[in-house]
């Protein structure tokens, strides 16, 4: 048996199967809306710490961030755990459907295999970085200062910012495809959209981290 003739695993056709494609989608999407509320919200920084401070006092004042946290983290892992029925976990499967890849030449393949492999490290980094802020409320600019100034997480960040905006951005494409907003008509138009956002929110992360690289770390904002 060669691997032109695998079947790669998917879920038997039903109703069950087309509602956690759903609520995966529906949780896609939640999670999309979080990370970019996320990151302008930490990036007010930018313009002043004592802003990012008052966001801060505010979401934790009101357990936002106490009782919200831990929700992500649970839509995180539950998106994670839908998704990952498509997933090839078999090595027979893995190199069946990269074989398949490289025969086929299909772009949007190749996009959900990146979506795969972001995943992955998402789910590590993403609980990591959740566990690490969560336990050490309140939230300050300072603090978070410290962090990437003398805490070694300059370099987590820098691996963590474009992963997660390429399975964004992939993922929104994606759910664009399947239910129909996306068009052969269309999808150049909207995939340079895609990669101006994807692009942007890069960006604005990278100014974020260049502005807590510089904060001083004895001001008290």
């Amino acid at each position: 048996m060669n691997s032109s003739t695998i079947t790669l695993h998917a879920p038997a056709k039903s109703k069950t199967q087309g509602r956690l494609d759903f609520f995966q989608m529906i949780s896609g999407v939640l999670l999309i809306l979080f990370l970019w509320a996320h990151m302008l919200l930490v990036s007010s920084v930018i313009i002043s710490p004592s802003l990012m401070n008052a966001i801060a006092w505010f979401f934790e004042a009101t357990y936002m961030a106490q009782v919200g946290g831990p929700l992500i983290g649970i839509l995180i892992f539950a998106h994670f755990l839908l998704a990952a029925r498509k997933m090839p976990w078999k090595v027979s499967e893995s190199d069946a459907f990269i074989k398949h890849s490289i025969m086929m030449k299909h772009r949007d393949t190749w996009m959900w295999l990146a979506q795969v492999a972001t995943a992955l490290i998402i789910l590590i980094m993403a609980s990591i970085h959740m566990w690490v802020v969560l336990t050490d409320l309140p939230i300050t600019a300072v603090k978070s200062a410290a962090r990437i100034q003398h805490g070694g997480w300059l370099l987590f960040y820098l691996i963590l910012l474009p992963i997660a905006e390429t399975h964004v951005g992939i993922g929104f494409y994606r759910i664009g495809v399947k239910y129909g907003v996306i068009t052969k008509e269309n999808r150049a138009w909207y995939k340079r959209k895609e990669y101006a956002l994807m692009g942007g929110f890069i960006f604005i992360g990278l100014i974020t981290l260049v502005r807590f690289m510089y904060l001083p770390l004895h001001s008290g904002m």
